[in-house]
């Protein structure tokens, strides 16, 4: 069964720098393409990252490009989103998915920006 559970959120003022992790529990990590995708309240689900397997290819929603950071350690099957230079517009629940859409995805991980 895969399993993915994120990490790391929680609340921050804006201007401020989050780090999210994710645990995961599939034998095929390495060879995945993984996906941070996130849902403010009343928003529909937006994708934020994609990372290639070896960690050498990412992609970048317009919206958030230049404030974020997707690397992954295949070595700890764990992806990770470095959120710099947080903005109230970023809170939200964030999820790490295998899927593009955001199908396949853990519990979440709530980022709050607020002072």
């Amino acid at each position: 069964q895969v399993q993915l559970v994120e990490s790391g959120g929680g609340q921050v003022q804006p201007g401020g720098s989050l780090r999210l992790s994710c645990t995961t529990t599939f034998g095929s990590f390495s060879a995945s393409w993984l996906y941070w995708v996130r849902q403010a309240p009343g928003r529909l689900l937006e994708r934020l990252a994609g990372i290639n397997p070896s960690g050498g290819a990412t992609s970048y929603a317009q919206s958030i490009k230049g404030r974020i950071t997707a690397t992954r350690d295949n070595a700890r099957n764990t992806p990770y989103l470095e959120m710099t230079d947080l903005k109230s517009d970023d809170t939200a629940v964030y999820y790490c998915a295998r899927r593009g859409t955001g199908a396949e995805r853990g519990p979440g991980t709530q980022v709050t920006v607020s002072s």
